[in-house]
Order: C-alpha cells, then sequence, then structure tokens
C-alpha cells in the first residue's frame, strides 16, 4: 500500500498567518556602504557629529557687511562703503570686515570675520573709487545661514527604522557618514521541486514531459520585491535523499526556506518526512484555494515553508502568507499601493465553502473606473501570472460576486498597472503586430465565440473576430483585414486539396471550437460534403485526428514541423515563416469589434486610427503572407 499523507485538520486562514508570522526570519544588522544604502532600512539612529553647515554661510550673492554699518540707507540715502577684497565659495576668507568696510561674496561662501549680514548685490552699485553703493538696511543675519542652522552636531538625525531614499542618502551626505548600519535582508533559499523541471536556457524535453522552472524566479522576484534577498538552489527532483541534502544546504545558509511543489498528498511527496525528521512540522494544510497543500515548519535553525506547485497558487499564497513575514523581517511597511478597489464587471458564481483567493484581471471602463474580472485558466497555466492583476480574498460560504459589486483586489506587486486596452478573441500574427503598437495592452487569445461572449458581457474594450459569427450583443465595428486560410502541410506530404485530407491516410491537427479558424473548416466540411452526398460525421470519421485539437494558431502548424503531423489548420502566414506547404481554402475575415460604451476611451480610438492604415502595417512588416487590408 502506498504511503500517502492526508490532510486532516486543514488550518485556518487566521491560523496560517499566525504560524508564519511566529517564525523567526530576523536577519541580524549589517552595515553597507552609503553607495548601497539605498532602499535598505536604518537599524539603528544616526546622530549629526558635526554642524551642517559647519559653518557661517552667505546665502546670497552679495557683500558681507557689518549690520550696523547700513542702517538708514534706502534709495534715496544710500550709505557707501569700501570694498576689502573678495570671497568665493570653497575658499577660507582672507579678509576681515571692520566698520565701514565690506566683502564681496558668493552665495555659499565662508562669511568673513566681523561681517554678521549679506546685502544682495542687487541692492548694490559699484562706484569707481573701489567702493560701493548700499541701498537698503540689513538686519544681523540677513541673508546669512548660520552654522548648524540645517542640523547641528549632537542632532538626532534619522531614527531606526527609516527607509532609506534619495533625501535620507543626501542628508547622511552631508554628515559625512559613508557608511550606514541597516536592517539585514533576510536570505531566502528557494527550491523548485520535481523531475519533470528545467532552468530557463537548459535545453527541454517537452516529449519526456519535461517544463520550465517558472516558480523559482517568480518567486525570487517576489521575495526581493518584498525586501528579502533571494538565494536560488538547484532543483530538487522527488527523490528523498537529493531533497534532504539540498533543504539542509538552504537552512544552513537561510533564515527563510521556501520549496513549491510536492506539497500535496501524494506517495512521491516527501518534503514533509524531511521536516518531520529533521525539523518540527507546524503547520499542514490550510482552508483556502488555491493553497490547500501548504507546509509551514523549520528545519534546524532556519524557518520553511512550503508553497504550491502551481505558479499561480504559489505566488498567490506567497503574497498572502509569507510575503508579510519577509516584509516585517527586513523592516519595510507594507507598500501602499498593494491592494485597489473596484467593482466585478461579470458574476462569479462560487460553490465550495473554502476561502477563496480568486485570481482576477483589472481594465478601466469609459469612465476611468476599475472593473474587476475573473482570470481562470486552471492552476497550472502560466500565463494567469500575467492575465491577472491580483486577487481578490472571497470569504468562505460565498455563492457568487454579483455584477458591480465592490471589491478590493491585492495586487500581486505594488507595480501593478491596469492595461491601456484590454482584447479577447481571435489569435491572428497581424493583430500581434497591431498590439505592439499600442502601450500595455494585455490580449487574451479565447477564440471568436469566447471573445463575442466576452464583449457582450461588458468586459474587454475590443473583441477579434474571425470567420462566420454570430452575435446578439451590440458592438462597434472599427476596422479589420482579410487573411488567407487552409491546410498547413509538409513539404513531401501529396495534400493538395480538402478531398486528399478526407480520402487519404494523414494525420491532421485541428483548431478548438471557439476558433474562428475552425468555424470556416466546419463549413468547408459541410460543402465538400453536400457535394459528396455525405454529411460531416461521415468526414469527420475519415480524418485522423480531427478531435485533436490546439489553442493556438500556430499550434497545428508546429506539429507538422516537428513531424507529428502531416497536416493542420492554419495561416499562409503561419505556413511561409515556418517553411512550410499550404493548400489554401480560402479567405476570411478579421474583424475588430468595439465594446459600444468605451468607442471613445482614448486607447480604443488610437488602436482605431492603426488599423484605417492597416495597409502600410502590411507593407512594412515580413511574415505576413496571405494578409489584405479590407
Amino acid at each position: 500500500m502506498s504511503d500517502r499523507r492526508e490532510f486532516r485538520d486543514l488550518a485556518s486562514p487566521e491560523e496560517a498567518h499566525e504560524v508564519v508570522a511566529g517564525l523567526d526570519i530576523d536577519p541580524a544588522p549589517e552595515t553597507v556602504p552609503l553607495a548601497d544604502a539605498r532602499d535598505r532600512v536604518l537599524a539603528e539612529r544616526v546622530d549629526a557629529d558635526i554642524d551642517v553647515p559647519g559653518f557661517d554661510r552667505a546665502s546670497m550673492d552679495g557683500y558681507a557687511v557689518r549690520a550696523r554699518d547700513t542702517f538708514g540707507a534706502d534709495e534715496a540715502d544710500p550709505v557707501t562703503l569700501s570694498v576689502a577684497g573678495e570671497v568665493h565659495a570653497g575658499e577660507k576668507p582672507d579678509v576681515t570686515v571692520e566698520s565701514g568696510v565690506v566683502a564681496e561674496i558668493s552665495t555659499g561662501a565662508v562669511m568673513p570675520p566681523g561681517a554678521d549680514a549679506v546685502v544682495m548685490v542687487e541692492r548694490t552699485t559699484e562706484t569707481d573709487d573701489d567702493g560701493v553703493e548700499i541701498r537698503t538696511s540689513v538686519a544681523p543675519g540677513d541673508n546669512v545661514m548660520l552654522a548648524g542652522a540645517d542640523i547641528a552636531a549632537g542632532a538626532r538625525a534619522l531614527g531606526p527604522g527609516t527607509r532609506i531614499t534619495p533625501r535620507e542618502i543626501g542628508l547622511l551626505s552631508a554628515l559625512g557618514v559613508d557608511e550606514v548600519p541597516v536592517r539585514g535582508r533576510p536570505q531566502v533559499g528557494i527550491l523548485s521541486t520535481g523531475d519533470e523541471l528545467v532552468r530557463p536556457g537548459d535545453p527541454l524535453d517537452s516529449a519526456a514531459g519535461q517544463i520550465y522552472d517558472v516558480n523559482s524566479y517568480t518567486l525570487a522576484g517576489a521575495v526581493a520585491e518584498a525586501g528579502g534577498n533571494p538565494v536560488m538552489y538547484p532543483h530538487a527532483g522527488d527523490d528523498y535523499e537529493e531533497m534532504e541534502r539540498l533543504l539542509h544546504e538552504a537552512a544552513d545558509e537561510c533564515d527563510l526556506v521556501l520549496s513549491s511543489g510536492s506539497t500535496s498528498a501524494s506517495a512521491v511527496d516527501v518534503i514533509y518526512r524531511v521536516i518531520e525528521e529533521r525539523g518540527e512540522l507546524r503547520l499542514h494544510g490550510v482552508a483556502v484555494k488555491p493553497g490547500k497543500p501548504m507546509l509551514v515548519g523549520t528545519i534546524g535553525d532556519s524557518a520553511y515553508v512550503g508553497l504550491p506547485g502551481y505558479p499561480v497558487s504559489a505566488l498567490t499564497i506567497f503574497q498572502t502568507f509569507v510575503a508579510p513575514a519577509v516584509r516585517d523581517a527586513a523592516g519595510r511597511d507594507p507598500p501602499q499601493t498593494a491592494t485597489v478597489s473596484g467593482t466585478m464587471a461579470v458574476q462569479e458564481r462560487y460553490g465550495e465553502g473554502r476561502r477563496r483567493l480568486m485570481p482576477a484581471g483589472l481594465v478601466e471602463d469609459e469612465t476611468g473606473s476599475l472593473l474587476v474580472y475573473p482570470v481562470d485558466k486552471g492552476s497550472g497555466a502560466t500565463t494567469s501570472l500575467v492575465d491577472a492583476d491580483g486577487f481578490v480574498d472571497v470569504p468562505p460560504g460565498t455563492d457568487y460576486l454579483a455584477e458591480g459589486e465592490a471589491v478590493d483586489v491585492t495586487l500581486f506587486s505594488p507595480a501593478v498597472r491596469p492595461p491601456t486596452l484590454l482584447g479577447m478573441g481571435e489569435d491572428d500574427p497581424l493583430l500581434s503586430c497591431l498590439l505592439d503598437t499600442v502601450s500595455r495592452p494585455r490580449y487574451l487569445p479565447l477564440g471568436s465565440t469566447e471573445g463575442l461572449r466576452r464583449l457582450g458581457n461588458g468586459v474587454p474594450d475590443i473583441a477579434v473576430v474571425a470567420g462566420p459569427t454570430s452575435s446578439d450583443h451590440e458592438a462597434t465595428d472599427i476596422g479589420g483585414w482579410q487573411r488567407e486560410w487552409g491546410l498547413v502541410v509538409s513539404p513531401d506530404t501529396d495534400v493538395s486539396d480538402l478531398g486528399d485530407l478526407v480520402d487519404g491516410d494523414y494525420r491532421f491537427v485541428n483548431r478548438d471550437t471557439a476558433s474562428g479558424l475552425r468555424r470556416s473548416f466546419d463549413d468547408a466540411l459541410d460543402t465538400f460534403g453536400e457535394k459528396r452526398g455525405v454529411g460531416r460525421a461521415e468526414l469527420i470519421d475519415a480524418i485522423d485526428g480531427y478531435e485533436l485539437t490546439t489553442k493556438a494558431h500556430e499550434s497545428p502548424a508546429r506539429k507538422v514541423l516537428a513531424g507529428d503531423a502531416d497536416a493542420g489548420l492554419g495561416l499562409r502566414a503561419t505556413a511561409a515563416k515556418l517553411g512550410l506547404g499550404f493548400v489554401s481554402l480560402g479567405t476570411q475575415p478579421v474583424r475588430v469589434l468595439a465594446n459600444p460604451d468605451r468607442r471613445e476611451k482614448d486607447s480604443v480610438t488610437e488602436f482605431a486610427e492603426t488599423i484605417d492604415d492597416i495597409d502600410s502595417l502590411i507593407d512594412g512588416m515580413a511574415g505576413m503572407a496571405g494578409m489584405e487590408p479590407q
């Protein structure tokens, strides 16, 4: 019988927060050079050891004087005094100001002995005999910054817990501080587990089920943003001894160890055994979705948190439970822009009893107000990391979030901003080029059918549809183009028309039913069947791979290129790009439809203007075979 760990007595989210907060991850203070102090947090008070400025200095260009020598002077009755010399900034004065004598002085220069005020140059006139007329009276201290006026020796300059920005660096520089005592950054070791993982940059064998390691880099960025110092370790397979070795190495070197994956109830999930045998397991399982298989414990003197393996789940649980502890250890305050408020763009049903952290995207409506929409591609979808801006904390027992309901979104990063243009629908190579002309767009290639449905629900700014489509929803057509579609084939495959595909022994790759290409292909099959007097079902049975569908416009062609298929549904532009053969089955219109309420939104207007000039874009772009303005 396999050894499986069951999730019993799941901890509440509140309990999980307390357990993580109780971990000791506080690093020792350290001293860093002033040049490296930006964005660090002071560990102790800094007092001024010197006066700033360290001398009485002129705050204007003019003449250093004895104030009493100017009493009574004005425009009608100026006082004439003799000029004894000059004092420039950065020089030690070599002149003394006595009664009836002045010294010409530059801004920032040391006040010469005897002088107690400065008359600004605009209120003086030079005479021919090395004298100067003073046309105003001044009081002692006028236009002079006294020593210590900025900050005096012995004064408290900065307190512990101060986050060092450029202005604090300026003050520390003025005090002559070249080394700064700061809070240490917690060292956070990061291990991604799983035999299937490969580091980006290394060769990938997709046929063997390998995938690139997403979590190590994602979590490293999140750790750094929270104020920690991420340390990435080689990914661990599901081998007990190797995982144990890496966990202990990380624990010896770091204040906190994070792992992702291998925390669910599975025979290969061995991390919990490492914790129980070498440390202390304080929590296993939290009543929250996603994140049920969360682990919290210690390994020796180091804290440990095990995160889910799916990237969105791992990031969500880190930001919810772990990031606050890292910020606290680093002395960092929560970012002020970590949460934004908006209203639900659509209703979202939810029937489970657990608390839910719902991935969500943001878009601004025509008035600039934030709308929130659910992003759910399945917890294993890596693109949800960029399609979602954060998550909505849905309390347990919630049946649904209503359209128009006010919600708070916890952002995955304080740097997150809503896209300027949100589009959904058909994927297309020319569309990708058009989106490159927009600043900060977001496009979800959900297919024509789904794009129309979402547009009808009022979520996106635009929907892109191709081929035969129908909709009862209102939309504003802002332009489009034509594309040539058909069968992308291997150069050594004897497929010249649809009949060859039906009658021959060829392996075919189709598109998903939401795609406009699929709709056109099915219509072509119906027409072909009418000529032969057979139904679509019979033709489908004759095509090997008709039910093998993909979601991206290049995917069938790439199957052909890899030798996994003889023909695939696609575009002439794709065939030309990949050097494959092409059998044309017709042309297809691609239309860009705008949400009527957002037709005047700046980004929609600008996108429409770009489409109006699409012929020049096609002429200037390589790889646009089969694309024509419409």
